[in-house]
């Protein structure tokens, strides 16, 4: 599995980590310290405002999971890749978006790059 799959793979265990010590494992595996998310809904950095970002969706979000649709692909140390969020009940994706990840030398998150394809109204 290459360097990209491997980002990407921590990118949804973090993203699907459920408790809050899960959570901040989950999140240190898969981020750098000072790495940073920024979608059109929200711009944080570092692990605490990035657990919170995840929180809060989960919050919003119950009993919903965070699934990639397709491969990760990449380059150098830049990943982009496609995802829905899912109910675990019926299977429906109210919201899917499209991702892009650069990452530090280790393989570990530096920036995320976040565009929301498809949201609910309302």
């Amino acid at each position: 599995m290459s360097q990209h799959e491997n980002a990407v793979d921590r990118y949804f265990e973090a993203w699907n980590a459920t408790g809050p010590a899960a959570l901040a494992k989950a999140v240190a595996a898969a981020f750098t310290e000072d790495g940073t998310y920024t979608d059109p809904l929200v711009d944080v950095r570092g692990h605490e405002q990035l657990a919170t970002v995840i929180a809060g969706a989960h919050e919003q979000f119950p009993g919903f999971a965070f699934r990639r649709t397709g491969r990760a692909d990449g380059h150098h140390g830049i990943a982009r890749f496609s995802w829905e969020l899912v109910s675990l009940t019926d299977g429906s994706a109210p919201v899917a978006g499209f991702d892009v990840i650069t990452l530090d030398e280790d393989g570990r998150i530096r920036s995320v790059l976040g565009f929301l394809d498809r949201v609910p109204t309302a």
